[in-house]
């Protein structure tokens, strides 16, 4: 079973849970002031995926696997919001499993094979000496050479854990690395899901083009595309308040 993080503050009865599934590298507790936001009409459910975070590891990584754990993660239906990697185990949990979605968000991802491996990323990771770090100024100053992006090494350092007795990624990075096929590409699939879904995009990021949104209809007949000023492919980070304005929109409509 998937770790997760609930926030269930208020009597929501009669609607669906909001179930949330993060990125590659990513972790439940990058959605935290989002989810406890959007918790304030919804019961809201966001997940560490498999090899990531507080779940558990696997020699398994592909989007058959994930769409499986989300679904075992759903009691009943449930609305379900993912991100890049998580956005596509969401689009194979709705095309496999249409029952457990009730509506489908998609941010900043295509149901397409991408060529952009992240085993660079896993590389900086993997060359920090955790022997010497003795706080996360240490890792970071060990991960700028080769991570120069302040955003994105302050990103991959959410994942060190600094509070047991040696510092560790909590990320399964050689398993990951070993997925990177499975998880920059996308299963064939002839299903459809015929219920309401969106898909948002950063107007500066570049995973979604014009080109994907015939194949995304193919699957998702019903989909609507909404984009994200100011924001690039992290877009709920980037511009929180217009990418909540969006889900809540369509969540309610």
């Amino acid at each position: 079973m998937l770790h997760s993080i609930v926030i269930d503050d208020k009597d929501q009865s009669g609607k669906n849970p909001l179930l949330i599934a993060h990125g590659l590298f990513g972790s439940a507790r990058n959605w935290g002031v989002l989810a406890r936001r959007l918790a304030d009409r919804r019961k809201v459910i966001a997940v560490d995926m498999r090899n990531h975070g507080n779940s558990p590891w696997s020699d398994g990584n592909s989007y058959a696997d994930m769409a499986g754990d989300l679904a075992g993660v759903i009691d009943g239906q449930a609305d379900v919001l993912g991100h890049s990697m998580g956005g596509k185990a969401a689009m194979l949990l709705a095309l496999s499993q249409p029952d457990k979605v009730s509506r489908l968000i998609v941010a900043d991802v295509a149901p397409v094979a991408y060529d952009h491996s992240q085993n660079l990323l896993i590389d900086a990771m993997q060359s920090v000496d955790l022997a010497r770090v003795g706080n996360r100024r240490d890792a970071d100053q060990m991960l700028a050479g080769a991570v120069p992006e302040d955003a994105v090494r302050a990103f991959l350092l959410q994942s060190l854990d600094l509070k047991g007795e040696t510092p560790r990624w909590m990320l399964n990075l050689d398993v990951l690395r070993a997925e990177m096929p499975k998880i920059i590409g996308f299963p064939a699939v002839t299903a459809r899901f015929e219920r309401p879904a969106l898909f948002l995009t950063g107007d500066r990021s570049d995973y979604v083009q014009n080109s994907d949104h015939a194949r995304i209809l193919e699957l998702f007949p019903m989909a609507e595309f909404r984009q994200v000023e100011n924001a690039g492919h992290w877009l709920h980070a980037e511009n929180p308040r217009m990418f909540e304005s969006e889900v809540r929109a369509f969540l309610e409509s």
